[in-house]
């Protein structure tokens, strides 16, 4: 709950910030001398409605869009032994992390890969791949769980749902706002928005959402940094090394856009600035240099 109001508080002071803030430096009135006629109280709040709202939407429904992408099943009676071993892991991990008990759910696929979401710390969803459970050793599946535990307990997918809300705020913002002085201004429209606003403004959502990304990127990579170390507690050092080693040497499947950035193991990208993950050589050099 105190994540929630904070993610509302946020949103709220984005708002107030960046409409008292646009006034103070002028800006308002330099469109006005301009002949824009641009509405800045409206148009920060339909950004911001609209930035927080898809963000906030998505952290909701994320355990069930989950489930339904990835096939996954919520154990809910241990069927043998390997998924008795699964709840009972799961259990003590989230007691030493503090958290409440996740579901824990097996997804088809023959890649090693795992992934945590949910929208509450104390209500959230362990999943991991059939293809990690066959090719991975015990000790190392542990260390697996404690990575996807500590994302629980750091409380990662409410933070990226609130830095995408803030990047998706100002990108709205800023791309319309682009686009009404190309409409009014450049291109002289002085009666509703003509067609110059609208290829504007998806040019500058396009450049604009691109370079916003870079933030996003980097903290996902910082955030799994994070849970490597906080793994390395919960199950050991030697463990969570061994478990990255693993999957540098077997196969790894990127999991659909919505949960790319929660995985194990990260996606490849034609730079190491629009990756979700750090290499995993990376991050074996982090956790063996702390």
């Amino acid at each position: 709950m105190k994540r929630i109001m904070l993610f509302i508080a946020t949103n709220l002071a984005i708002m107030v910030v960046l409409s008292i803030s646009l006034r103070l430096l002028g800006f308002e009135a330099i469109l006005d001398q301009q002949g824009a006629g641009l509405d800045i109280n409206s148009l920060v709040i339909f950004a911001t409605v609209f930035g927080f709202g898809g963000a906030l939407i998505s952290l909701f429904i994320s355990k069930w869009s989950a489930l339904k992408m990835t096939g996954a099943t919520i154990i809910t009676s241990p069927a043998n032994r390997h998924e008795a071993w699964l709840l009972e892991t799961v259990r003590q991990q989230a007691d030493a992390a503090g958290v409440g008990m996740p579901d824990v759910a097996i997804y088809p696929g023959s890649e090693m890969n795992a992934f945590a979401t949910g929208w509450n710390r104390n209500s959230a969803l362990v999943a991991v791949s059939e293809g990690l459970l066959q090719q991975m050793q015990q000790d190392e599946v542990e260390a697996v769980l404690a990575h996807e535990i500590s994302h629980v307990a750091n409380g990662d997918m409410v933070t990226m749902a609130l830095m995408q809300g803030v990047v998706n705020t100002f990108v709205i913002f800023f791309a319309r706002v682009i686009g009404h002085l190309v409409d009014r201004v450049i291109l002289k429209n002085e009666r509703g928005h003509g067609p110059g606003f609208w290829i504007a403004t998806m040019v500058a959502e396009m450049v604009l959402g691109l370079l916003a990304s870079l933030l996003i990127f980097w903290f996902s990579r910082q955030r799994e940094f994070r849970a490597d170390a906080g793994a390395a507690t919960l199950a050991g050092k030697r463990k969570m090394i061994a478990a990255l080693t693993r999957l540098g040497q077997g196969e790894t499947t990127e999991l659909p856009d919505q949960l790319a950035a929660f995985g194990i193991a990260g996606g490849r990208s034609f730079s190491d600035l629009f990756r979700t993950h750090p290499t995993l050589q990376e991050r074996i050099q982090r956790l063996s240099a702390g």
